[in-house]
């Protein structure tokens, strides 16, 4: 998936663009959230930006965290939802049990293989989360967007799109022996935005035309006005 996604050679489009595109998909692992998912991009976006005024790199990320979804829509090859959204985790070693649905591991043939089934498989202590493979979805395919299309957004705001997925570590703190210094300072941030993350699904509906000029701005600032794909 990597090696056919990370291609970006699908479409041309800005990060405004690709917000408004998502208003055609809809995430059925999210339980609580009937709104287009450009919705949620703005109220997450816009909860983050009444708490940390002034963080506008927090703002924008919360913008664009899951513009990774854009693989459910049809012009992308309308991938499954399963190989998108939920949890994301680590391959090359062992599947940590607090993993979502952690038992169907057991039909996995890298459970059993000895190379990828111990604490650290083939990776070696504090490596660092960039050197880990991560299950394939649209936290990734965001962070590979964003990095290849040279954002200048800090790294913080990229460890958040990577990893806003990964439950097994933000929230029960596994795999914690694989993370470096960056990564423990980043974690910190992705604490804070997970709360929005989560809880600012509300039913109050954001004025899109109203707030657009600041996002649009933002956007201008730490992206080139057209992005591969």
């Amino acid at each position: 998936m990597r090696e056919e996604y990370g291609k970006l050679n699908r479409v041309e489009m800005s990060i405004w663009e690709c917000c408004e595109l998502l208003n055609d998909v809809v995430d059925e692992s999210d339980p609580d959230l009937d709104e287009p998912q450009i919705e949620h991009l703005l109220q997450t976006a816009e909860a983050i930006r009444r708490d940390y005024p002034d963080e506008d790199w927090l703002h924008l990320t919360g913008l664009i965290h899951d513009l990774g979804k854009v693989l459910l829509h049809w012009s992308f090859g309308e991938l499954p939802q399963w190989a998108v959204v939920g949890d994301t985790f680590p391959v090359g070693c062992a599947f940590d049990e607090s993993i979502v649905h952690h038992k169907y591991f057991k039909e996995n043939p890298d459970y059993s293989n000895p190379a990828y089934n111990t604490r650290y498989g083939v990776y070696s202590e504090r490596c660092g989360l960039d050197k880990v493979m991560m299950s394939w979805g649209h936290d990734d395919y965001m962070y590979l967007v964003a990095k290849e299309n040279k954002t200048t957004l800090p790294s913080a705001a990229l460890f958040v799109i990577r990893y806003h997925s990964f439950y097994s570590l933000h929230r029960s703190g596994a795999y914690r022996h694989l993370m470096n210094e960056e990564d423990e300072a980043n974690l910190k941030w992705l604490h804070i935005f997970n709360k929005y993350d989560l809880y600012s699904k509300s039913k109050v509906r954001i004025d899109v035309e109203k707030v657009k000029p600041y996002y649009l701005s933002l956007i201008e600032k730490y992206f080139p006005a057209k992005l591969k794909w």
